[in-house]
């Protein structure tokens, strides 16, 4: 499983990492806010565009494979960032970077739950998967605002480099091998119209401000357009990349809901509170790291408490607590404003971490449980796809308030409308997961419905 994870882990630590050095970059390099939610969304798009079809290759073909590749192309691509001569040639290298997270991610879990197929291992293996996520987030600020204070950006990127060789090595030696026999031929048409969408869409929703109302319509007609064409595709193509039947189980839904919600508001105040610290407090990177520290500390050491929540509860109410921690937290801070007492501030991070502990879990369990084992790929895909899209958006959209707005009522705005976002999301994945998960596959439905309080009992071995 470390072997399996250590990708997951280098993925996450950089995006966790390269919040607090966005406003060193934009000192080096300029761009502003726009240029801080580039530096984020250039990777996070074509993370999220390449992710599901990433999930089919290492379904079709060989899932340790494209690990590798995968994990080769990160590790370039961060070598590119550290050298990036400016902003343009950042954003190219992270583009790249994307891509081969989207390539590695989606492997590790699959690979894990291939070699781990009794309900009581996958159970372990989902909580294995979100401490390496709760580590990556704990270690990723303070990593970034120490090395962005002391080495500088640069170095960010560049300590990629040797994890990244050492998961390669790990991946060889360790990792046996898996893949779907029956898994679809690429959906390529799928794939473009999914690109074409994300990009638009990202790029009106950060950039469309400063346009004009044409431009601004122009470019979302194409954003529309593509998103129809790829539901088009995906329902009549007979292997598509996003097989829209899955989203008959409505725990899925619910699930991928709340991933969504929970990263759209999390990562929308990770950006909010880099920049607010940092140019409203005068704070340093690395002192913006330390005040923020009992958040991940906090999600880290509570992992195992929220597992044991799910245990005896089941994880719907632990999964829509979690949203309405993390809701209540980012009202707190608004309540408080950037330059409040910073007691308040500490204690909306201390809130916002138990919110993520108590949600992270219980909704991939609820999402993995609801897929036959056979397409572990393309579920990993479709879960990693909805936390994506959450940071993505949640970037643009709140990135783009604080800078419309402006000042400590543009902080507060963001950290609002990320609070209503996650109550929604509690709110809609507690209403459609009253019930337990129906599969998409129907000779998987019943053992699904027989695994499943089996899953949450055994969750504490997580």
């Amino acid at each position: 499983m470390i072997a399996a994870y250590l990708g997951l882990f280098i993925g996450l630590i950089d995006a966790n990492a390269v919040n607090l050095a966005l406003p060193a970059i934009n000192r080096d390099l300029g761009g502003g806010v726009a240029g801080g939610q580039w530096t984020i969304d250039a990777y996070n798009v074509t993370f999220a565009s390449f992710l599901l079809t990433a999930g089919s290759l290492g379904d079709r073909f060989s899932r340790r494979r494209v690990l590798q590749i995968g994990l080769v192309t990160f590790v370039t691509a961060s070598a590119a960032c550290a050298a990036s001569p400016s902003l343009a040639v950042l954003m190219a290298a992270r583009t790249a970077q994307g891509v081969g997270a989207a390539l590695m991610l989606p492997q590790g879990l699959a690979l894990a739950a291939a070699a781990f197929p009794d309900p009581r291992d996958r159970t372990r293996v989902t909580g294995a998967w979100a401490m390496a996520a709760a580590s990556s987030t704990a270690l990723g600020p303070l990593v970034g605002g120490a090395l962005a204070e002391t080495l500088g950006w640069r170095c960010i990127f560049w300590i990629n480099v040797p994890v990244g060789m050492l998961a390669i090595a790990m991946s060889v030696s360790h990792l046996p091998d898996s893949r779907d026999p029956d898994a679809p031929r690429i959906d390529l048409p799928g794939q473009v119209s999914a690109v074409i969408a994300l990009s638009a869409g990202t790029l009106v929703l950060v950039e469309g401000h400063n346009w004009q109302w044409a431009q601004r319509v122009g470019v979302g007609i194409v954003a529309l357009t593509a998103i129809a064409a790829f539901l088009g595709i995906q329902r009549r193509s007979p292997h598509p990349m996003l097989p829209l039947h899955m989203f008959g189980s409505r725990a899925l839904v619910g699930a991928l809901l709340a991933t969504f919600t929970m990263t759209f508001g999390i990562y929308g105040v990770l950006l909010v509170n880099s920049f607010a610290l940092q140019q409203l407090r005068g704070f340093t990177a690395l002192a913006t790291a330390v005040w923020f520290l009992p958040m991940p500390l906090v999600y880290l050491a509570l992992i195992p408490t929220a597992t044991m929540l799910a245990r005896r509860t089941g994880p719907r109410p632990v999964m829509a607590t979690g949203l309405l921690l993390m809701a209540a937290a980012s009202l707190l801070y608004a309540a408080a404003g950037p330059l409040g007492a910073l007691w308040q501030l500490e204690l909306s991070f201390v809130m916002a971490g138990a919110g993520l502990a108590l949600t992270t879990g219980p909704a991939v369990t609820l999402a993995m449980a609801a897929v036959p084992t056979r397409r572990a790929g393309v579920a990993s895909g479709v879960v990693n796809l909805s936390r994506l899209l959450g940071i993505t958006v949640g970037v643009a959209v709140l990135g783009s308030a604080m800078t419309v707005v402006g000042g400590v009522a543009g902080v507060r705005t963001a950290l609002v409308m990320g609070a209503s976002c996650q109550v929604v999301g509690a709110v809609l994945g507690l209403w459609l997961t009253r019930r337990p998960p129906a599969s998409v596959d129907t000779a998987h439905t019943e053992g699904t419905a027989r695994n499943f309080g089996t899953i949450h009992k055994e969750s504490s071995h997580a």
